[in-house]
């Protein structure tokens, strides 16, 4: 039961932090994902910093957003969202449909449903992404809840900007290792088991 509670109060610990604002100034620490959206793995989270295309992040939800994330299930209050930044200001994004495109080049497609058949959210036609604001979504997630549902997201909600450390390859590889090897001087340190996760399934 004590190793039970250590457990979780280590998890939460990762939450307070991603949730933090990105004004504060912390060391760089190792976060666990395990949301099918994003690699599942270990993550590098350090400070936001310039925010890049292709780059993974945590983001703290906008209200309405986070009200609707909690009251569907998907996450709750107070848990980061871990997405890819997709497309920059600047970018032209187009909901079309259920397909997505972004600069003209498709990157996939919206559901109309989730998994217990509730109605998901819904944006139509092209915007240009204004300065202050970021596009976020995974092409190679279609299960992914993103930018697909609830279009640009303002940039400030950005918390952290999160490097893969050892993550799961797909396609049956199994886990690897970053090439360049894993950082030095990195605290703290913790792998919470499947049942106790930093970060909760979003869909």
């Amino acid at each position: 039961m004590k190793r039970h509670r250590l457990t979780l109060l280590v998890a939460a610990a990762a939450v307070s932090l991603l949730a933090a604002p990105a004004v504060f100034s912390w060391s760089p620490r190792l976060v666990w994902n395990a949301s099918a959206s994003a690699p599942i793995g270990l993550y590098l989270a350090r400070s936001p910093g310039r925010i890049e295309r292709d780059q993974w992040v945590a983001v703290r939800p906008p209200e309405g957003l986070a009200v609707f994330l909690d009251e569907r299930g998907y996450l709750p209050r107070g848990v980061p969202l871990i997405k890819r930044v997709l497309a920059l200001p600047g970018t032209e994004v187009c909901r079309t449909g259920d397909a997505i495109t972004v600069g003209g080049a498709f990157q996939g497609q919206a559901q109309a449903r989730d998994r217990r058949g509730r109605a998901l959210p819904v944006w139509q036609g092209c915007q240009v992404i204004p300065d202050g604001r970021i596009f976020l979504m995974n092409p190679a997630a279609p299960d992914s809840l993103d930018g697909r549902y609830f279009g640009p997201l303002p940039a400030s909600a950005v918390t952290a900007r999160l490097i893969p450390l050892w993550t799961d390859a797909g396609h049956g590889a199994g886990f690897t290792w970053r090439t360049d090897g894993p950082p030095t001087s990195i605290s703290p340190q913790f792998h919470p088991s499947r049942k106790d996760q930093a970060h909760a399934t979003d869909r």
